[in-house]
């Protein structure tokens, strides 16, 4: 029996799953080009997944070198001796169980290599003599891309490629990085005394326009799998239209909603058991969300914008070379919607509303006499007149000595 997976990578067999197809066809004509991309998302974007079943998609034509950054230790970074000399040895460790063949092969070449130089022209022999074209993968690429000595190992990587199309070297056919930053942003020093300089080690690299969110006939495909299986006659249209109006297609919060509604909710599916996952999942503690917090709290601007947009209702014109906007779309906080910043869904929105307001109301209890704000409901029904002579009192006894902007932002935090 399949389940809904919301941790690492996801396998078809094992679980119920979105068909990608479309955005993998999409990314296989990339490296059919021979480019070199990254896959750069927030957090659990599908970033690994997407890489497992490219890999799937290819591997008969192409040699594939997956590896991961993830686990790597910070020793091999610090010294280009023991990076130059142990990388390979790493690729094969990952291979030795998907291509034994080519693991002992890199284990071979991974002799006498002393610094880049050497590591280079060992790429370029095992790429000469492979009777496949390699494609190199690396995910988590985030965990080492602050540190110079990868960037000086991309940047013989760019070297190469270059070399490549001028007929002057042989080389990996498509490499791909996978990360949260855009690794053509990072700089390298040209020189360690030369603080000033800088230089793109990764400027080749193809924009990567495919979109990794999920629409509406994409998790329809997830919920006609689970349908299929277990025959509980729910509307899949109206289902996975309402998950995505909630989730505007994350593919984490996809995921967790439809396992939310599997194992919490006696497998109810209906519009209203999507409103209670909801719910659910916004009184849980997960890394996504506690990454988002991070984020927020980490970088006052930030946070400042975003209260703004959510808090205040400023509405806030995008534009992706503001540095705030950019960094806080690379989150997976906000997007451009009409040109505007928009957050990115409405159970990000939800979280960080109330994240905010909690917030305030712990530093300057403001809010703490209005916590019985239940009463302006009556039999399910609200009371508009009593709130309108509660709110007018407010404005009388608390703000009569403020001006009209912060009697606006005052309200707004009560009353929403």
């Amino acid at each position: 029996m399949k389940e809904f997976n919301i941790a690492g990578v996801c396998i078809p067999e094992m679980h119920y799953m979105v068909d990608i197809s479309a955005k993998l066809e999409n990314i296989t004509k990339l490296i059919n080009k021979g480019k070199y991309f990254t896959i750069n998302r927030s957090r659990q974007f599908g970033k690994t997944t997407t890489l497992y079943m490219l890999e799937q998609k290819i591997k008969e034509k192409y040699i594939v070198i997956s590896t991961s950054f993830e686990g790597i230790g910070g020793d091999i970074l610090q010294d280009e001796k023991k990076f130059s000399s142990r990388i390979l040895g790493i690729f094969a460790d990952d291979m030795r169980f998907v291509d034994k063949e080519m693991s002992d092969k890199l284990n071979g070449l991974n002799t006498g290599i002393e610094n880049l130089d050497d590591l280079s022209k060992t790429i370029t022999e095992l790429c000469y003599n492979s009777e496949k074209k390699i494609v190199l993968m690396i995910d988590e690429v985030d965990k080492s891309c602050d540190n110079q000595l990868f960037l000086h190992f991309l940047g013989m990587l760019r070297n190469k490629y270059l070399d490549r199309d001028k007929k002057k070297d042989y080389t990996f056919h498509s490499v791909i990085l996978a990360g949260v930053h855009d690794v053509k942003s990072l700089k390298l020093k040209l020189r360690p005394e030369e603080e000033t300089k800088y230089n793109s080690p990764w400027n080749i690299a193809e924009d990567f326009e495919v979109d990794m969110t999920f629409n509406r006939e994409e998790i329809a495909t997830m919920l006609n799998e689970y349908e299929e299986e277990n025959k509980i006659g729910m509307d899949i249209g109206e289902i996975s239209e309402e998950i995505y109006k909630y989730t505007s297609g994350y593919p984490f919060l996809v995921s967790k909603i439809c396992k939310v509604i599997d194992e919490k909710i006696n497998k109810i599916w209906t519009i209203e058991s999507v409103e209670q996952a909801v719910k659910i999942i916004l009184k849980e503690n997960n890394t996504l969300f506690e990454s988002l917090i991070k984020n927020l709290e980490n970088d006052r601007k930030l946070y400042g914008v975003i209260y703004e947009v959510i808090v205040n209702g400023v509405r806030i014109g995008f534009n992706i070379h503001n540095q705030v906007q950019s960094k806080a779309a690379m989150y997976g906080i906000i997007k451009s919607e009409n040109d505007r910043v928009k957050v990115q869904n409405i159970i990000f929105e939800k979280l960080i509303y109330n994240y905010m307001i909690s917030n305030r109301e712990t530093s300057s209890k403001i809010e703490t006499k209005y916590a019985d704000r239940n009463k302006f409901v009556n039999s399910g029904i609200l009371d508009m007149e009593l709130i309108l002579d509660k709110f007018q009192e407010l404005m009388m006894q608390e703000y009569r000595e403020k001006d009209e902007d912060f009697i606006e932002k005052k309200g707004r935090l009560i009353f929403l």
